[in-house]
């Protein structure tokens, strides 16, 4: 039996973030599979604390600490002092460069040693500082690296120089929740409840630079000038008013009327907005993995998505790719999905089957193989 630690410092803010999903799926699996080891959760407490429940196996431990850098390299090494664990498994990229027991690293991405802007908020731009200095010492550090893409093994053992064998994929997944048997009524009735249209384009917004939210604002208004009965544009997680600015840039004001702003949508609600829309446009620049691909998929939506990074791996051949750097292109695509009602069939018929072949289950068992394999 191993004593195991995982950092999830983030996990119980409302608002979680992909490597959140990722780390909350993962661990309610581990506690449903593995009997044997006990575990300890660190994370710091926020107002969602009850997403996941002690058992007798799991515990969670709480570090006090102001930001996420004091938290993670001062008031966590305490913790894991005071718990006694085997060894340490940091989930979401950083790690405490000094956690006095062997490390296991989650790098989902390496995005922020590629390029360095400051395009972002200045959150965002911290972070990315942060990121740049602590991950190369943690991916020393570390024992076991695992990150969730062929695209991305490959891209930190050429930028880091690590050992192939210190690397392994294990692939994300979609929750069951995402899927295509949801009653029309339901359906009907959040539309009501958020004012959507019948029919809609559905857009996961972010300011973060490689969501490529102008591109794809670009690439829309080049739609709704290309067809006679556009369908309208619903942004989730994005400001109106950056969406007006750059709609004046262009002396565009009017097609505001196009562009839907239901505001937050609860994380349990994200599966029927996903079955109301008629198509779901991602169009990143970069991904490690690009969850909600599947997770449209899952709910038998279209997909258009990026032709770029992890994304073709992770889609297969139930997408339409795209170049994200060409709106045109963009336009040009979400343009022959909606007026193709056979092909629309199609790419949902093969989006269920392909979100099926990831399975978390699956992937917590992985994990918890390499728990095994730990020193």
């Amino acid at each position: 039996m191993k004593r195991i630690g995982i950092e999830v410092q983030r996990l119980f803010r409302k608002k979680k973030h992909g490597m959140e999903v990722v780390a909350l799926e993962l661990i309610k699996e581990l506690q449903q599979i593995d009997k044997e080891n006990e575990y300890v959760l660190f994370a710091k407490d926020d107002e969602d604390a009850q997403c996941i429940r002690e058992t007798e196996k799991f515990r969670i431990n709480k570090p006090g600490g102001y930001t996420y850098a004091d938290w993670e390299q001062w008031s966590l090494p305490r913790e894991i002092k005071k718990e006694k664990i085997d060894f340490l498994h940091a989930t979401c990229n950083t790690a405490a460069l000094n956690p006095g027991v062997p490390l296991m690293l989650t790098l989902h991405d390496i995005i922020y040693l590629e390029s360095l802007n400051f395009k972002g908020t200045a959150y965002q731009n911290f972070g990315n500082i942060y990121r740049k200095f602590v991950v190369p010492k943690a991916v020393e550090k570390s024992k076991v690296i695992v990150t969730v893409s062929n695209f991305e093994k490959d891209t930190i053992i050429k930028r880091l120089k690590v050992p192939e064998e210190k690397v392994k994929v294990i692939y994300n997944a979609a929750n069951p929740k995402f899927n295509n048997q949801y009653d029309k009524e339901l359906v009907r009735q959040f539309k009501e409840k958020y004012k959507l249209p019948d029919s809609f384009i559905l857009f996961l917004g972010n300011t973060a630079p490689k969501k490529n939210t102008p591109n794809l604002i670009e690439a829309y208004i080049h739609y709704l000038n290309s067809v006679n009965n556009p369908e309208p544009l619903v942004v989730l997680d994005y400001d109106a008013e950056l969406v007006k600015n750059k709609l004046k840039e262009k002396n565009k004001s009017e097609l505001i009327k196009w562009f839907v702003f239901p505001g937050f949508i609860n994380a349990s609600e994200m599966p029927l907005i996903y079955n109301a829309a008629s198509l779901y446009v991602y169009p990143s620049l970069r991904e490690s993995f690009g969850l909600p691909i599947l997770e449209a998929m899952g709910c038998g939506t279209p997909v258009i998505t990026s032709n770029t990074s992890s994304m073709p791996e992770i889609g297969g051949d139930a997408a339409i790719y795209i170049d994200p750097y060409n709106h045109v292109d963009i336009a040009e695509k979400m343009h022959s999905v909606l007026k193709d009602k056979d092909l629309q069939q199609d790419l949902s018929d093969k989006g269920v089957k392909r979100a099926a072949e990831f399975s978390w289950k699956t992937s917590a068992t992985q994990l918890l193989d390499l728990y095994r394999s730990m020193p």
